[in-house]
């Protein structure tokens, strides 16, 4: 299974990518202006157990799965950005917070995608570990 997020489709659905035998199938939850989605992709031998499918918004999609005799919540999300307004930051964690709060203890929860966190303000003191826009280069370096 993989997460991802900033799908740029429109609406929501499912469609199956790959050969036979090695397909996958990616469920979907887009927005009208095609930013802001998310989605995960599942392979094909587990599509089976998928018993649902929640659409939550543009930001939130959670995908029930049942492996032997536990039933797994898997959360794909998106949280807006620091340009965003905090109201829309702050109703996207209080969504988050409700989902995951309304799960069953006897079920379990895998937790996935872009948080948006940010610590601080700059990246004073972390010269050559972090830049705003290549952070993987400087890893890599």
């Amino acid at each position: 299974m993989a997460c991802v997020q900033k799908i740029r489709w429109r609406g929501s659905g499912c469609r199956s990518f790959g050969a036979i035998g090695k397909r996958y199938k990616l469920f979907w939850m887009g927005s009208k202006a095609k930013t802001d989605g998310v989605g995960m992709f599942v392979a094909e031998k587990w599509v089976d157990s998928v018993v649902s499918v929640e659409k939550h918004s543009k930001r939130v999609l959670v995908l029930k799965m049942v492996l032997g005799d536990c039933l797994i919540n898997v959360f794909t999300v998106y949280a807006p950005p620091s340009g965003k307004p905090d109201e829309e930051k702050e109703s996207f964690r209080n969504k988050v917070f409700h989902l995951v709060s309304c799960i069953l203890q006897n079920e379990m929860v895998v937790f996935a995608g872009d948080m948006n966190g940010h610590i601080g303000s700059s990246n004073v003191g972390y010269d050559g570990i972090w830049h705003k826009m290549n952070f993987y280069t400087s890893l890599v370096s």
